[in-house]
């Protein structure tokens, strides 16, 4: 009998879901549990960028494809969100819009590295990028960084430590997803430096740019602008998730060839979320404001009952759990976590280094529903 064809390896090694430990419980469970394991928000978009106020009469071919790169006037207007807000230097050659903030460090992974080569990644990490990487027949290589390093200095030998003759790029994220850390503008300079001594590519994940509750964001690419490509959402922005649309932002020949690779995985962005970006960066500033201050107040209620330093930004806590830990590890506390009825996401996923450890999510379920669950999640780690 003639065996099957072969799966490729490097694919092969990809989780098959991101948090595998608990997957099939959460299967189960999510139901009854309060859902802290996922980045997501529990407010709807504003009123005037829901699916249901956008029409076809308002909005023609809002059904259709739309140019590849993007809606004009969408990819205008982030021209001028990006030179006012993020004071980087952009025209409409340096954008592509792409299904979700995902979409776009997929098309710049795939511009950027060769198989065999290895990108840099500060940990802990937001969970798809390690595979986005091995995707691309690249080898990704953690960094342990947010929960250990105190200084410019620090964090650059941190990052020198892991360079390789096969190092082809550094992933930063500020405001971070787990940790809540956002990056002082000294830090991010000196990380700058470094990629352009050792001539790598950066790539700055800035998609919680608007919720920041401590110090400024800023953005990476005003250090080293040749070689930063930069990554937007307005999932995460406007709490558009469903709507799968984000951008990109760089260097005009990187992004052209980042186009490349998002032209023959997804073509475009979807048109409706296009629009409801477009709208969201017109009239949205708003909701932000006010979402803004809701995360922020659920944030420093639940560091407070947890016994944790508050966030800084984002919308995640990320928890060192080890002292809660029986002999079943962290599996075995993820799942009394679920008979609680408290979904946590496993640290692991974030990082070989964190497997004592857990991400919460606060902006998932309503305050009054995280914070009940922050409670009993307090009375488990003890």
């Amino acid at each position: 009998m003639p065996r099957p064809p072969r799966f490729a390896p490097a694919v092969a090694a990809i989780p098959g879901a991101v948090f595998s430990p608990t997957d099939r419980r959460l299967d189960a469970a999510q139901r009854g549990a309060c859902p802290l394991h996922v980045g997501d928000t529990w407010m709807e978009p504003f009123a005037g960028a829901r699916c249901e106020d956008l029409r076809e009469a308002d909005f023609p071919g809002l059904h259709r494809y739309s140019e590849s790169q993007g809606i004009p006037d969408l990819v205008e207007a982030i021209v001028g969100k990006v030179r006012t807000r993020n004071a980087l230097a952009c025209d409409p050659a340096s954008v592509w819009v792409t299904a979700g903030a995902t979409g776009a460090l997929g098309a710049a992974v795939g511009a950027i590295v060769s198989p065999g080569e290895e990108v840099l990644i500060l940990a802990p990490f937001w969970p798809l990028i390690r595979g986005i990487v091995q995707s691309f027949r690249a080898t990704p290589v953690e960094v342990p960084f947010y929960d250990r390093v105190d200084s410019p200095e620090a964090a650059v030998a941190a990052v020198r430590e892991r360079l390789s003759q096969r190092t082809a790029a550094l992933y930063v994220s500020t405001p971070s997803n787990p940790t809540g850390r956002v990056l002082p503008p000294a830090w991010l300079e000196a990380l700058a430096a470094f990629a352009r001594r050792e001539d790598l590519w950066l790539l700055s994940d800035e998609v919680y740019e608007d919720y920041v509750y401590r110090g400024e964001h800023v953005s990476l690419g005003r250090f080293a602008p040749e070689r930063t490509l930069s990554i937007f959402s307005f999932s995460k922005a406007y709490g558009m998730a469903g709507y799968r649309t984000g951008y990109l932002v760089g260097p005009t020949e990187a992004v052209a060839q980042a186009g490349k690779i998002a032209t023959h995985t997804f073509y475009s962005a979807p048109t409706m979320g296009q629009v409801a970006a477009l709208r969201a960066l017109r009239e949205g500033g708003a909701w932000v404001e006010r979402a803004r201050a809701s995360y922020r107040g659920v944030a420093e209620a639940a560091a407070s009952e947890l016994g944790t330093p508050p966030p800084e930004g984002s919308t995640f806590l990320f928890l060192d759990v080890r002292r809660a830990l029986d002999d079943r590890g962290l599996r075995g506390f993820l799942s009394d976590c679920l008979d609680d009825g408290v979904a946590l996401a496993p640290g692991s996923s974030c990082g070989g280094d964190y497997g004592e450890w857990v991400r919460l999510c606060y902006t998932s379920a309503p305050p009054a529903e995280v914070k009940d669950a922050v409670r009993r999640l307090a009375k488990r780690i003890g």
